[in-house]
């Protein structure tokens, strides 16, 4: 019992998970680099004398940057490697939670307000470029998700970084990257995709994208072969439930959290949707105020055009219309 207690990790309960972290270097980095280049790029837009929303801070730190610290560095990450559900939960946290976290914040439009002219001009240079242009395509871009979780589990990549500490820290930015791909074009302000991706359009594919990133959480719950089995079945301490339950409750997981994510996601792009609407109309009143301007003057003095005629004609009719009043 003293040599198990000294091997094995103990059995994870929800004060045990909140409490355990461990440190993690890479992601401490990034996540200090993404933190500060952000920080600084709200300092320089505000310095200049313009406004950055505190919304859209709080859920790129909270957010965003938070769910990498949980998945990379809480009691996720302490028993990923004795049990398969805390791994998919951070993945999925990597690949889904995360991005929409970053995008919300809107990092690409604050680069462009912060950097000067010629900064400013080489960051929508890249956003146009062939490359990121085809990696975020809507339809790449949504299959890009759901295929990278599927490498992930059905080839020797996620076996390999449970044994390999760098190839693990690579499979984190691998998940983090492609759900950026595809949450951050749809939802900043600067125009990172085709004219014809129109809010509508936007809408319908974050709600096609609910339901294919649900597939891999599916297929994990439901397939008979163990993912990673030969390190699971090796490291399984005696606390453990069956190795199969484990993959269950891991796909059901994946299955439930991408879920929840596509629900803030939709509501993101639908408010997205009703304030163009609302800046189109605004700018279709101002264009008529503009054009009804210079004839309200002609109009009013031409007033007699538009009375009613029994006000204007003469003959018995007339007459009676206005004796009688236009209310009888």
């Amino acid at each position: 019992m003293s040599e198990l207690s000294a091997v094995y990790l103990p059995e994870p309960t929800a004060v045990r998970l909140l409490g355990s972290w461990q440190p993690d270097v890479p992601a401490l980095l990034l996540v200090a680099v993404l933190g500060g280049l952000y920080g600084w790029g709200v300092v320089r837009v505000r310095g200049r004398g313009g406004s950055w929303p505190p919304a859209r801070l709080a859920a790129f730190v909270l957010l965003g940057l938070g769910a990498i610290v949980v998945a990379t560095m809480s009691g996720l990450a302490v028993y990923d490697r004795e049990l398969f559900w805390p791994a998919a939960v951070q993945n999925v946290g990597l690949d889904l939670l995360a991005p929409l976290g970053l995008a919300l914040g809107d990092p690409l439009r604050l680069a462009v307000e912060a950097l000067p002219e010629g900064g400013a001009a080489r960051v929508r240079r890249v956003l146009t470029g062939r490359l990121v242009r085809l990696l975020t395509f809507p339809l790449v871009s949504t299959v890009l998700v759901p295929a990278t979780e599927l490498t992930v589990y059905f080839t020797p990549y996620f076996a390999t970084a449970l044994r390999v500490g760098w190839l693990h820290e690579l499979m984190y930015l691998h998940l983090l990257a492609a759900g950026c791909l595809f949450v951050l074009p749809v939802l900043t302000r600067e125009q990172a995709l085709p004219a014809w991706c129109t809010h509508p359009v936007r809408a319908a594919l974050v709600f096609l994208d609910g339901v294919v990133d649900a597939l891999p959480g599916l297929v994990v719950m439901t397939h008979g072969t163990l993912i990673a089995g030969a390190w699971y079945l090796h490291h399984a301490p005696p606390w453990s439930p069956d190795v199969h339950h484990d993959q269950q409750v891991g796909g059901g997981a994946m299955l439930g959290i991408a879920e929840l994510v596509a629900i803030p996601f939709l509501l993101a792009v639908l408010a997205q949707w009703m304030r163009a609407e609302r800046a189109r109309t605004a700018v279709l009143d101002r264009r008529l105020d503009g054009e009804l301007a210079p004839v309200a003057p002609a109009f009013r003095g031409s007033a007699e055009l538009v009375r009613p005629w029994w006000e204007t004609e003469g003959g018995e009719v007339a007459e009676r219309m206005r004796r009688r009043g236009p209310g009888d």
